[in-house]
């Protein structure tokens, strides 16, 4: 039975009344009514089509057929409830052992991102029997109680920074404390963590690890400087704490060189627990929690089952394995490096051309081209990003912008996203800031006339 399809303006009007006012649309004021997608393009109730630059969780592409096919094969099948056993849980476990170190060698799976990082906190202080944590500056780990409490993004418009969360300073080297021309700010960003937890033990509290994404996203498409992450874990290790990698934004080929963002920072860095989401179900509610045996049996040893209904069903794991096979089948790895490359490239290019845009920064399909009123003081220029966006979307491609002051257009479009696609929204880009920088010259000729 066909479902009932509404004009927009009613599914606007009953979703006003119906859902949560908290619960925000992209482009409030003018929504866009999506009713179907294929690949990276996204096609509305009239069937313009648009061009998606922003759905990572959609990682392979919206409605990948190979995933629609396994996931109705296994629902024609069985899904059960996980106590029962089953290959697929253990097929899925052990392909995605092979992409990690071998340390990451214990697997839990959930149902999102959020499920994953509130596990780990549990495990976390399982193991080293301390509570503490520590966070980087403007991050978001996800939407329970538990992980707003670490997350300064959300508990800064709440209740307040809670005893037990430390907050290090965000390695940010455009706008942070150390920037890009000072001789080695990994190590400068990783002396802060040392002062912190130096500062924290003088209080007598006690670390139990130290959260953060592998490339932090909300926080405005940072990566890490050379050197950080490694030198941070010695410091959390040292204090009897232990290393969270949140992998949810950043994790399954997207960065292109490596499966795994965490990668980045050298092979010979491996993080305690890694926590996966988003892109690992293409839009299927399916999270996972890795972490070595060690951590897992402190978590055993509590005499408490950890039971999940639903994480880990055989339909979850099917569409884990095809999104896996997807991913190598169609050397989406590669087109992250190609098209990423490129599209990078491009963006470079029109920093040359224009000065609103103050750093483009990223790797694979993962970037970020900050928008800034000046470039000697770096004042973000958020207004201006917004109306690129709301542009953009007139053309049809659909943005958003992220950071502290979003003032950041992030680019983290689904894995097939092609060399044409990043062509085609770089000369929107630059036609639009064209247009912006003829009518900011003819009102400044205005204003001289007037004086």
């Amino acid at each position: 039975m066909a479902l009932e399809v509404f004009h927009k303006d009613e599914t606007l009007q009953m979703r006003r009344k119906l859902i949560g006012q908290s619960c925000r649309l992209f482009f409030s004021r003018d929504p866009v009514k999506i009713v179907r997608a294929r690949g990276q393009y996204l096609y509305d109730e009239n069937g313009m089509q648009y061009l998606d630059c922003i759905s990572n969780v959609q990682h392979v592409g919206h409605c990948h057929p190979s995933l629609t096919q396994a996931a109705a094969a296994q629902m024609d099948l069985l899904n059960s409830n996980t106590r029962f056993l089953h290959d697929n849980i253990v097929l899925y476990a052990d392909r995605l052992a092979a992409t990690l170190p071998k340390k990451l060698c214990v697997f839990y799976f959930v149902n999102s991102g959020s499920e994953a990082n509130d596990l780990a906190l549990r495990l976390a202080r399982q193991y080293t029997r301390h509570q503490d944590v520590i966070v980087l500056d403007h991050a978001y780990h996800g939407h329970l109680t538990s992980l707003i409490d670490i997350s300064p993004y959300k508990f800064r418009k709440l209740g307040g920074q809670k005893e037990w969360v430390h907050v290090a300073p965000l390695p940010d080297t455009y706008h942070g404390i150390y920037r890009e021309d000072h001789p080695d700010p990994g190590q400068a960003y990783a002396d802060t963590m040392k002062s912190l937890i130096d500062e924290a033990h003088k209080k007598g509290r006690k670390i139990s690890s130290f959260f953060a994404e592998s490339l932090p996203s909300v926080g405005g498409q940072i990566i890490f400087p050379t050197g950080y992450c490694k030198r941070v874990a010695e410091y959390v290790r040292e204090a009897g704490g232990i290393y969270v990698a949140d992998e949810i934004q950043t994790g399954f080929g997207r960065v292109g060189s490596h499966f795994w963002a965490f990668q980045l920072q050298g092979e010979d860095f491996c993080p305690d627990i890694v926590t996966m989401g988003k892109p690992i179900g293409n839009g299927h509610p399916i999270a996972c929690v890795a972490t070595t045996e060690e951590i897992a049996t402190a978590f055993t040893a509590n005499g408490v089952e950890y039971f999940n209904t639903f994480g880990g069903n055989p339909v979850s794991c099917a569409i884990g394995l095809a999104v896996l096979d997807v991913i190598e089948k169609e050397d989406l790895r590669g087109n992250a490096v190609r098209v990423g490359g490129h599209l990078k490239q491009l963006l470079l290019q029109l920093q040359t051309k224009h000065p609103l845009i103050g750093d483009v920064r990223g790797v694979g399909l993962f970037i970020g081209m900050e928008l800034v009123k000046d470039r000697a003081s770096r004042k973000p220029a958020t207004e201006e990003a917004a109306h690129l966006v709301r542009r953009l979307k007139e053309e049809r491609i659909v943005m958003s912008t992220d950071g502290p002051w979003d003032s950041v257009i992030k680019f983290k479009p689904p894995m097939c996203f092609s060399i044409e696609d990043a062509e085609r929204v770089c000369t929107c880009i630059d036609q639009i800031l064209r247009v912006r920088t003829v009518r900011t010259l003819r009102e400044s000729e205005v204003k001289k006339l007037y004086k």
